[in-house]
């Protein structure tokens, strides 16, 4: 693969990083302003354009009136305040749309002028292809939402979340693919390092659909106090269910138990891989992301809090969000940079 195709794949490709984490980022606006359910179609050409007139608002606003959230919750609700809901699940789907758009033109673009070697082409089209069932686990979770009850399932909530975060992830690391290309044999205590990075990266993924159990089941309004839950570190009703496993993955009290318990996990694991790592000859990039992890890490958990403690105001469910994110993608590229010390240090001489 040519240095000027090179370039230009990897702009592509962190370009579809922003953007998708733009689209989780309006994706939480859109749920913590209750209003992924506004919308009660799936039309991808005429649900492109927005309305305008006010009779084109009437028409979306009628069919808004036959859904349970309507007829259950919102049923005083009057126009105006129909646009105000209605306005930022559109622009949820249109940067859905934007992103499948810059995924997919510049692909067929580059595939027709042969700019893909086999093994990276054969790495695009897994990524287009969970692309594509991101999009179709959006709607997945939408359609719960427009049963009987006016909720969508935290179920289908986490999993559209944690697919977000696979593409982005498959995004990011085939990007540093390209922009570290040459790898080097590893040492015994980088592959330590390695194993204590993969182990820390499993729990943030599963922090991460803890996460979106905990806004699905609007957990985050129940025990709004810190370090206690309540009274008690370990409230009855964090087992008030009589299935055990409904007390982890549907009893709000528990989600939110296991969401605070396993920020405690993931704080000490960073900070162990941040120590072990200073065992290791670090570049001065690897250094940097190493630092950024454990930066992040207690970021994150202080916005985790204060979240919590403010009931899970808007500005403050972004930044938690925002958090997640930025852990997510510098624990990736640290993993990524540990077999490649050789090209980076080339690369910063």
């Amino acid at each position: 693969m040519e240095n000027n195709s090179k370039k230009s794949i990897i702009t592509w490709l962190f370009v579809g990083c922003f953007l998708i984490y733009l689209m989780v980022v309006i994706g939480g606006i859109t749920r913590l302003t209750h209003s992924g359910l506004s919308m009660v179609e799936w039309n991808m050409i005429i649900g492109s354009m927005p309305p305008i007139s006010d009779a084109d608002w009437l028409i979306p606003f009628e069919k808004y009136k036959l859904s349970p959230e309507y007829t259950i919750i919102n049923n005083q609700f009057s126009l105006e305040e129909f646009k105000q809901i209605y306005w930022w699940e559109f622009i949820h789907r249109m940067v859905g749309r934007i992103i499948g758009v810059i995924f997919i033109v510049p692909f067929l673009y580059f595939l027709i002028m042969k700019k893909f070697d086999k093994a990276f082409l054969n790495k695009m089209i897994i990524l287009l292809s969970l692309g594509a069932f991101q999009g179709f686990l959006g709607w997945f979770m939408v359609k719960s939402g427009l049963q009987k009850e006016p909720q969508v399932s935290h179920y289908r909530l986490a999993a559209h979340l944690i697919s977000a975060f696979t593409v982005f992830g498959f995004t990011f690391w085939y990007a540093l693919d390209l922009l570290y290309p040459n790898n080097i044999e590893e040492n015994k205590l980088s592959k330590k390092v390695k194993l204590i990075s993969k182990i820390a990266l499993a729990f943030i993924v599963l922090q991460i659909i803890f996460g979106a159990f905990v806004a699905g089941l609007k957990a985050g309004l129940f025990y709004n106090t810190f370090p206690r839950m309540g009274t008690s570190f370990f409230p009855d009703t964090i087992l008030s269910y009589p299935s055990f496993w409904k007390n982890i993955f549907e009893n709000p009290a528990g989600v939110q138990f296991i969401h605070r318990y396993l920020a405690y996990i993931i704080v000490v694991l960073i900070v162990f891989l941040w120590e072990k790592s200073r065992k290791i000859e670090l570049t001065a990039l690897q250094r940097k992301t190493s630092n950024l992890m454990l930066i992040v890490i207690f970021i994150q958990f202080l916005l985790g809090i204060i979240t919590l403690l403010y009931q899970v105001p808007i500005s403050m469910g972004v930044l938690h969000q925002t958090g997640a994110f930025v852990l997510f993608a510098s624990i990736l590229f640290f993993m990524h940079s540990l077999g490649k010390t050789s090209a980076i240090q080339h690369q910063q001489q």
